[in-house]
């Protein structure tokens, strides 16, 4: 053999050996110490479960900052005086219930305590209207509730559903037989809210014909469904108010609005019935309503750190995690997402800290690597959204993003062997980037790589649900890497002391090899693949 030709094969394996072994040496400031050191801080009380554009939220993102300050990442963000930030700032948008309240006789009822609301209305200063009952707010040729009733300017009370016959065969007045029209059933508040609006109602009542604890679950479930109304947008809402809504009341509130009882209400309901026949005289009241829909701005921002590459500068590689978490439950307890996404978020300065240490060290990446703590992703990934949108480097030159989100415990499927992780889209766009994966973990960690949840079919979409995808949607390569659901997850009970760093540390070194490999090797990665 050419004796050149050996000796550039053999400077090449040499070559080789020693960049693998600058990665195992700085691989060492990895610790489990150290990612505790962090942890106690991002998921301490005093951040108050880091909720989007929170000043908790706002305090985590200044610590993470100062260390990578401190590890001498730059910072690219541009800020509003012309300089450099490690904040990228955005703003998410929502319009809210404020204060929704119907005052009967002096008592006060509470929304989504005593009663909820079916779709959307605006009343942004309390008004007082009189009130008068409608049956059950139908209009047939065969039945008529509003025959010779005057409903303009006013309320009216309906009763949910449509008459049965009172035959007592379980048939419906209007149809003669046990199929029910459109005047029954989970949208029939619909047409009776449109025809009563059309024949000059302000506002509609429907009495529910739920009781009790049925009546408190429903309440909490429709109070769950409103937060839709309710959700923050990356753009300003802009909502058609058309005042097509319904309170949905029980009886006894009703029964208060009307001066009468509940039994005497539910009577007349069954006499409607009975009779075939509209009510001869409709019961009457007074009600003060108010419900205020409201536009709240939240000002948020990712924390984006930068080192700079060396030959290959101007390729960058994307490390990310989501700095916060879902905040203070409605009856005052912190959730302070130690793992959701704690984890990640210390990984990612234990990652800096060792790539700045080899940089120092004159070891530093070839290409640029990309620090990036997004935010919003509880609220819908909306941080990572922006970032794609308005990308602080060009995506074009972003060869990867490696995602790690909630690597500090265990799965039931796990809780016997916890030398494992999920990996999730490692070969959805990029079969080199499965592989060096792969090797990474044969050579240096030995885990079990489970990839369970990367199966098209696997019901949970994890693919879908962190802040990955935002790359992946624009052609990025991507890994998640996550250690599964547990019984703490968004819960309280999510705190430092159930964090298993030992564990952790060695997922993070399985992110550090994989990442020196991507930021180092001469090629950069292909995108070869578009699986789903």
């Amino acid at each position: 053999m050419n004796k050149n030709l050996m000796a550039g094969m053999f400077l090449s394996v040499a070559t080789l050996a020693n960049a693998q072994d600058d990665a195992s040496e700085f691989a060492k400031s990895i610790t489990p110490e150290d990612l505790k050191k962090h942890l106690v801080i991002i998921a301490s009380d005093s951040l108050e479960g880091r909720d989007t554009g929170s000043p908790g939220q706002k305090k985590a993102a200044e610590y993470v900052s100062g260390f990578y300050k401190a590890y001498g990442t730059t910072p690219i963000a541009p800020a509003s005086d012309g300089s450099k930030s490690y904040l990228q700032k955005y703003n998410l948008y929502k319009r809210a219930w404020g204060e929704v309240y119907v005052k009967v006789n002096g008592r006060k009822y509470e929304f989504n305590k005593d009663f909820y609301l079916n779709g959307l209305v605006s009343i942004p200063e309390e008004v007082n209207t009189p009130v008068v009952t409608a049956g059950y707010g139908i209009e047939e040729s065969s039945y008529n509730d509003y025959a010779n009733l005057d409903v303009k300017d006013k309320s009216v009370i309906l009763f949910d559903g449509e008459p049965e016959s009172g035959s007592g065969s379980g048939k419906f007045l209007l149809s003669g037989s046990g199929e029910k029209s459109k005047w029954s059933g989970p949208v029939s508040w619909q047409p009776k809210v449109k025809l009563a609006i059309a024949k000059g109602a302000r506002f509609v009542f429907i009495v529910t014909d739920k009781t009790g604890e049925d009546l408190d679950k429903e309440i909490r479930q429709r109070a769950v469904m409103s937060r839709r109304f309710s959700a923050p947008t990356l753009k300003p809402v802009e909502e058609s108010l058309t005042n097509m809504a319904a309170f949905v009341i029980s009886p006894e509130m009703a029964a208060s609005i009307l001066k009468t009882s509940a039994a005497a209400l539910l009577k007349s309901k069954t006499a409607l019935g009975k009779s075939g026949k509209p009510a001869a005289k409709n019961l009457t009241g007074n009600v003060s309503l108010k419900a205020e829909r409201v536009s709240e701005t939240i000002e948020t921002e990712n924390v984006a750190a930068f080192m700079e590459g060396s030959d290959k500068k101007d390729e960058v590689l994307v490390i990310s995690a989501h700095l916060d978490h879902i905040g203070i439950s409605p009856n005052g307890e912190i959730n302070n997402g130690a793992d959701d996404d704690g984890s990640g978020t210390v990984s990612l300065l234990e990652l800096a800290e060792a790539f700045s240490k080899a940089k120092a060290a004159g070891k530093g990446p070839r290409r640029s690597i990309l620090f990036l703590n997004v935010t919003g992703e509880e609220k819908g990934l909306f941080g990572s959204e922006y970032y794609s949108e308005n990308p602080l480097l060009p995506l074009k030159n972003t060869i990867a993003d490696l995602n790690i989100d909630m690597i500090g415990r265990v799965d039931e499927a796990h809780k016997n062997d916890p030398k494992y992780v999920y990996l999730i889209g490692s070969d959805k766009l990029s079969s080199t980037l499965h592989a060096i994966s792969e090797d990474a973990n044969k050579k240096y960690i030995n885990y079990k790589l489970d990839y369970t949840f990367n199966d098209a079919k696997d019901p949970n979409r994890f693919y879908y649900r962190s802040d990955h995808y935002n790359f992946a949607k624009m052609g990025v390569p991507v890994i998640f890497y996550f250690t599964g659901v547990h019984e703490d997850y968004h819960k309280p009970g999510d705190d430092v002391e159930k964090i298993m760093f030992d564990k952790q540390a060695e997922i993070v070194k399985l992110v550090f090899y994989t990442a020196w490999e991507l930021a180092n090797r001469d090629e950069r990665i292909v995108v070869d693949s578009n699986k789903e």
